[in-house]
């Protein structure tokens, strides 16, 4: 067995690789860690699912997976679109590359009250951050998903009374401009706003009287939902393109109804 001092120990990673084959992505994936997201309510803590990766020049044979973790155990402060990007800049630093991807997955809880009792609950969403730097320039991309009501304009319609709704997801993607900070609550509320109703953690029966009237007055078919949504996108000056789809969990049917569609925000 070779001995060797720590200031010895040879680092294979930097070696050279004679196959002439870069990377495109390298690096740590499936890393849970806690972190804290910015919301419009204030600093939010969660755990997330993390992606960090860096492109590999064809004469590196590998990279410093270690730097990674490091890296993230490093950051203090609440992350945003802002924050993500300066982040990637602060990876590409430390792994001495020229293009990278990280991803930084998790839920964020925000606080809402009732709409007629007032009372407060937490309502959780699926939030997402993304960055990409190629050709010297980053990309940021801000997603959620945020549990909506549909109700359906067909069965209003055709129907003595009553009519069939749905639990619906609409996820929204929206990659930004340069530079550009935009917070998860702009997104989530475009979407509930495009929705039959809006979802709360706790009703009382005034609450589900007006969440039921307000979904019957309000009927969107799995199409209306994404048009919606991709008509505030559209006019957005923050937004370069953005991807927004629709899952509606049937009640009548044993499968859902599904609509996704992507286009150019104003700022494209």
């Amino acid at each position: 067995m070779n001995a060797f001092t720590p200031t010895e120990l040879p680092d294979v990673q930097a070696s050279p690789d004679r196959r002439g084959q870069p990377i495109q992505r390298v690096g740590v994936r499936g890393v849970t860690h806690p972190v804290t997201l910015l919301t419009e309510q204030g600093p939010c803590p969660t755990v997330a699912e993390v992606e960090m990766y860096v492109a590999l020049p064809a004469e590196q044979k590998g990279t410093h997976m270690s730097r990674f973790v490091a890296l993230l155990q490093d950051v203090r402060h609440p992350l945003d679109t802002v924050g993500v990007s300066a982040l990637m800049s602060d990876m590409l630093t430390l792994l001495e590359a020229d293009g990278g991807y990280l991803s930084i997955a998790a839920p964020v809880f925000l606080t809402k009250q009732a709409p007629v009792s007032g009372i407060p609950s937490l309502m959780d969403y699926r939030m997402a951050l993304r960055a990409e730097h190629v050709s010297g320039r980053t990309t940021v991309t801000l997603s959620i998903t945020a549990p909506v009501t549909s109700l359906c304009p067909c069965s209003k319609t055709i129907s003595r009374y009553g009519a069939h709704n749905q639990r619906s997801h609409i996820t929204i993607a929206a990659t930004l401009a340069d530079g550009v900070r935009m917070l998860p609550d702009d997104l989530i509320r475009i979407a509930e706003n495009a929705a039959s109703c809006e979802l709360w953690g706790l009703l009382k029966r005034a609450d589900e009287k007006f969440v039921t009237e307000r979904a019957y007055e309000n009927p969107k078919f799995v199409e209306d939902l994404v048009r919606d949504v991709a008509a505030r996108l559209a006019d957005d000056p923050r937004v370069r393109r953005y991807e927004v789809s629709s899952e509606n969990f049937e009640s009548i049917h044993n499968h859902s109804a599904y609509a996704w569609m992507d286009g150019a925000g104003a700022a494209a």
